[in-house]
């Protein structure tokens, strides 16, 4: 399972690195062909090939079963891939959107199905613990595991990084 995932993974990462989310200097939209690796809603967005690297990043450290650790491998990623330029230093993943908005650049989109989310986003939900954050990928999502569906709790909201 692993395996097929890091293939969908690198077959999607092959796509341009000139892919852009909202960065107006180098922005671009996916090709026709792009967009069956991105899926039916890919052609609203244009893509960062940080934002990318981060979900192929949090796919390939996760695990099958969650951890409970999902802000800690999301954290682990957007650091990789040189998104933040300083670990997040939240402790709950329900608390990550407000601070990667305030400190490093991201903002909120207005999305309200994490399906719709573009590949890279950060998606975070609330509930009456930590809450849980994952990374939209090509495939489903990832942070601490991997999913084919969003998590099934309250959708705080979908952020993406601004350059």
């Amino acid at each position: 399972m692993k395996t097929l995932i890091l293939s969908l993974l690198i077959a999607a990462s092959t796509v341009h690195a000139s892919e852009y989310v909202y960065d107006s200097s180098g922005a671009q939209t996916l090709t026709k062909s792009q967009q069956a690796y991105f899926g039916p809603h890919s052609d609203q967005f244009k893509y960062d090939p940080r934002m990318i690297r981060a979900a192929q990043i949090a796919a390939a450290r996760a695990f099958p079963q969650p951890t409970m650790r999902c802000w800690h491998y999301v954290k682990d990623a957007l650091v990789a891939a040189r998104l933040v330029s300083e670990r997040p230093s939240t402790a709950w993943a329900k608390q990550a959107g407000e601070e990667l908005c305030s400190k490093f650049g991201f903002r909120k989109l207005s999305i309200s199905n994490p399906m719709k989310a573009p590949v890279g986003a950060v998606v975070v939900y609330g509930g009456r613990d930590a809450g849980h954050v994952e990374l939209r990928t090509t495939f489903g999502f990832a942070s601490d595991f991997v999913s084919r569906t969003p998590y099934p709790r309250p959708l705080i909201g979908v952020y993406v990084k601004d350059a």
